[in-house]
């Protein structure tokens, strides 16, 4: 049985195609559709359904688009309760695509959606199972996220369901299925993932924490929910998205891509206080930058960026991008649920600077030129990495201020004393100092390259200077 894993690597998201014999399936698309019709297209099959394990929280799914333009049936797991017209599925439901058949089995935890799909051939041989946020590889689907949008679904009520999910449901199951999650390392849909995006079942028995069996339900909840961060703000607002509905993706980019000259873009600022974001290179970007605009790349992971720091997924948005990418930035954004793009500078940055108006900059220095300044006095220093990071190696004395909870770090800094900023390489730093020079902080001064430029010094001190213990 071939089942093919489209794997984003941005928002660590895998999406799966699977077909035969003219009909195919696709489980938790993106928003950005176009690209199973076509896979579909190439196979001369029609797309039947479009699978949902659950009510996603970190994208806005494709499946209403798939409808419009697949004519696809929406598949849910039970007690799943949409605003549009989908298919509810009851546990052990089957479904047939071509001479393939796809099992639901109901699995509570990370949400009371929650399904997982188990898959067999065209002999009726189990394969393997996808499984949306219930089971990750080194990992289990977060329980907390669903008390955000149903206050009584708490966190210990849905670890104590996953728990059962999994001991009754998953871990029964043979040793040679593949499973194939919803996502990998680098999403916060859980806290422990790992870098690879498949496995078999049997590997995940012996190395998963969550699957361990000699866990009591109690020690399998207090482990469960140690260590989970608030997840961000945009969360419980995608998930209504997914439950409610949203507009076309072609409605999005058509307004989002809207060229306008400086003056335009300048009026269109003015009037709607739209939040201005630069998704050029960090070291470009400090060179030179439209004044209170904020930084974030494109190269790196935007989507969960903006998410993580625009607490409103309505919040319109200007966008000045390189030349050719405008299509890119936007559908990034409308992944998460940010469709309120009002257009892009026309021709990028460069024509701002070619209408001489004004232009900020960013403070930056280099490793050689910072060891010279710390060789003669103490220094602030600001590590604007997640905590995890910050644990496992910094710089001594320096204060951990993570971007990820920038109100709460930016309360803790004074804006009469100067701070010099890192990150692992430049892209967080960078993104930190901009949103807190466009409230008014100019004390900010970049280390070009983060901690990585600082480590390849020869012989900088990155464990034996001291710079104050209290940013105040």
């Amino acid at each position: 049985m071939k089942v093919e894993q489209i794997y984003t690597g941005c928002i660590a998201h895998a999406a799966y195609y699977i077909e035969n014999n003219g009909e195919a399936a696709v489980f938790d698309p993106l928003r950005e559709v176009q690209p199973y019709i076509d896979r579909a297209k190439k196979d001369g099959a029609k797309i039947k359904y479009v699978f949902e394990t659950h009510f996603h929280a970190d994208f806005v799914s494709g499946h209403l688009d798939l409808v419009k333009k697949a004519g696809a049936e929406i598949v849910f797991g039970p007690t799943a309760k949409p605003a549009y017209a989908a298919k509810v599925a009851t546990d052990g439901e089957l479904f047939k695509v071509g001479n393939y058949t796809i099992k639901a089995m109901h699995t509570p935890g990370h949400t009371m959606e929650s399904t997982t799909y188990l898959l067999m051939d065209e002999h009726g041989k189990e394969h393997g199972i996808i499984t949306g946020d219930t089971l990750f590889i080194g990992d289990v689907g977060r329980p907390d996220l669903a008390q955000h949008v149903v206050e009584d679904l708490t966190e210990q009520k849905l670890a104590a369901l996953l728990f059962d999910s999994l001991r009754t449901k998953i871990m029964t199951l043979s040793d040679d299925l593949i499973v194939y999650p919803n996502h990998g390392a680098g999403s916060a849909c859980g806290k422990n993932m790992s870098k690879e995006t498949t496995d078999t079942l049997g590997h995940q028995k012996k190395v998963n924490y969550a699957l361990n069996p000699d866990l009591t339900k109690e020690e399998f909840v207090k482990q469960i929910l140690t260590g989970l961060v608030p997840p961000p703000g945009y969360f419980p607002q995608n998930v209504l998205l997914n439950i409610k509905g949203y507009e076309s993706i072609d409605t999005v980019l058509q307004r989002g891509t809207k060229a306008l000259s400086p003056e335009e873009f300048e009026l269109v600022a003015n009037e709607t206080g739209a939040v201005i974001i630069d998704t050029r290179d960090a070291n470009e970007f400090a060179a030179g930058f439209i004044p209170n605009t904020i930084n974030i790349g494109i190269e790196g992971n935007f989507a969960t960026w903006v998410g993580t720091l625009i607490p409103d997924v309505k919040q319109e948005i200007l966008l000045v991008a390189d030349e050719g990418r405008e299509d890119e930035v936007i559908t990034r954004l409308a992944r998460v649920g940010y469709d309120n793009a009002l257009g892009f500078l026309k021709g990028g940055f460069k024509t701002w600077l070619k209408s001489g108006r004004e232009v900020d900059t960013i403070k930056v220095v280099g490793s050689n030129e910072l060891f010279e300044r710390i060789e003669t006095k103490n220094l602030r220093v600001l590590d604007v990495r997640k905590a995890s990071e910050y644990n496992s190696e910094h710089l001594k004395n320096a204060e951990n201020t993570p971007l990820d909870f920038i109100n709460d770090s930016m309360s803790r800094i004074n804006s009469g004393k100067d701070y010099y900023v890192h990150c692992a390489g430049g892209y967080r730093s960078v993104t930190f100092i901009s949103i807190l020079q466009a409230r008014g902080y100019r004390n900010l001064i970049n280390i070009k390259g983060g901690i990585t430029a600082l480590k390849e010094h020869g012989g900088f001190p990155l464990t034996d200077y001291v710079c104050p213990t209290t940013l105040l």
